[in-house]
């Protein structure tokens, strides 16, 4: 049985005369010696990480097996940065799966040393899952729902045993954004060539006494979120404008990864900063080439964009506005970001993919909801904007209502006349063979049917 003794802060100040006698001063702050313990020789591991895992089917439950596992302690509340929890992981190189157990110990860090190898009786122990995170703990229980919450502090270390066997050096897993995956959840890990996001530099690690999430991004402005306590030691200090190497445990929360470091020493920002990554490109080669609105099938409307050039370009920033009726203000828009429209062809977005591929036999390109730009009736006005916020391509004028203009083409079409190679920055009738029921102001009254009348995809 493992027996420790602490002094605490809290009881400093009470018994701050009689230490001074004895050690001739007071200690202040979490980092006091180690303390002595004994350490267990007899118990053994006998389930997986994996096994227990399997335990659980939906609801927290209270381990009746006299279960053990073993494992290697990764975290430690030295600075603030961690309260209340211990994560520790399979091995002390290369982990294959890690845990985490609620505790109810304040400086854990003296009962348990980074390194130290734990084998943890598991009977008795609550199992659960929350947000993508199993752990263990004692039981919480709230409104009638029985949760995991801390083992109180007598249980921990009955519970919570540490291994005579010799301490061991946790070697962080060398990884990278992409790479991240479940497997490397609550483990130790290090990221190399990282630095904060422009939106973070002047600002605390942590907002006082608040959980605070930072962004850090690596040179492919892959991002990843960074948790710190707003009761950590260091959690004024600012956030460093260099880059480098960071070390700390990976949680996860929903979808999201997060890491926590466990103090500065696991932040080594001293070196030059990623190269600015160009990935947002402009041209005015790409336009507008078709835009429907057929008679017989609203469901049917689409949009077109063609690219002139030779070469592919990626529409990282790009949009489309559509200003409704007359309205100035925009009324939808549709982000381009993650396609790439090759050369010398077309990009097809639908509102409805499921009808338009029933009716033109193929899938769009892209698919978005009603009410976007793309399921416009007609007498709505378009621009495409590059990421730079430059208009390249109009089609109408914002503001006004191309009802009876030379800008509708309501229950019919609007298509780019084939001479035209470059998108315009304001709208351009003579550009334009356009399709309508009324025929005003230099349109054609023929009202269009889908699918014969229409070239989605072709130009």
């Amino acid at each position: 049985m493992l027996e420790r003794k602490i002094i605490y802060r809290t009881f400093e100040r009470v018994f701050c005369f009689l230490i001074l006698l004895q050690l001739s001063g007071c200690v202040n702050g979490r980092n006091f010696d180690a303390l002595e313990s004994s350490c267990e020789t007899q118990l053994k591991a006998n389930t997986t990480y994996a096994q227990l895992k399997e335990l659980y089917k939906g609801e927290t439950l209270q381990i009746q097996e006299d279960l053990v596992i073993e494992g290697y302690i990764n975290s430690s509340d030295s600075t603030g940065n961690f309260f209340g929890v211990l994560y520790f992981q399979n091995n002390p190189d290369n982990p294959t799966d890690a845990l985490f157990i609620e505790i109810d110990v304040r400086d854990s860090h003296l009962f348990y040393e980074l390194g130290d190898k734990v084998l943890i009786k598991l009977k008795g122990l609550y199992l659960g899952y929350t947000r993508g995170n199993y752990k263990l703990g004692g039981v919480f229980t709230s409104f009638g729902s029985t949760s995991v919450g801390r083992l109180p502090y007598n249980a921990v270390f009955q519970h919570v045993l540490i291994s005579c066997d010799s301490k061991n050096s946790i070697t962080p897993t060398l990884t990278s954004i992409p790479e991240l995956k479940e497997e490397m959840i609550n483990t130790l890990i290090r990221f190399e060539n990282m630095e904060f996001s422009l939106e973070e530099l002047g600002k605390p690690y942590a907002e006082k006494e608040e959980e605070t999430e930072r962004i850090l991004l690596d040179c492919d402005d892959n991002e990843l979120i960074m948790l710190n306590s707003g009761y950590s030691d260091f959690r004024a200090d600012l956030i460093p404008v260099l880059g480098g190497s960071i070390t700390g445990v990976l949680t996860k929360e929903g979808e999201d990864y997060k890491l926590i470091v466990r103090d500065l020493s696991d932040i080594d920002f001293t070196q030059d900063k990623c190269e600015d990554l160009i990935d947002e490109f402009t041209s005015n080669q790409l336009f507008f080439s078709e835009l429907a609105d057929p008679e017989n099938n609203v469901g049917a409307r689409f949009m077109e964009l063609y690219n002139s050039s030779t070469e592919p370009l990626s529409l990282k920033g790009w949009q489309i506005l559509r200003y409704t009726n007359a309205n100035t203000e925009v009324s939808s828009s549709i982000d381009l970001s993650g396609y790439t429209i090759d050369g010398e062809s077309t990009l097809v977005i639908s509102p409805n993919a499921e009808i338009f591929e029933q009716v033109y036999g193929f899938s769009p390109d892209i698919a978005v909801g009603t009410n976007s730009p793309a399921d416009s009736n007609g007498d709505d006005n378009l621009q495409l904007v590059d990421p730079f916020g430059i208009v390249i391509d109009v089609f109408g004028i914002p503001g006004e209502d191309g009802s009876g203009t030379n800008h509708e083409f309501e229950d019919g079409k609007a298509i780019r006349r084939p001479e035209v190679n470059e998108g315009a920055s304001e709208f351009q009738f003579s550009q334009w063979e356009i399709y309508n029921d009324t025929g005003e102001a230099g349109t054609l009254n023929q009202p269009q049917l889908a699918p014969d009348d229409f070239t989605p995809g072709i130009r």
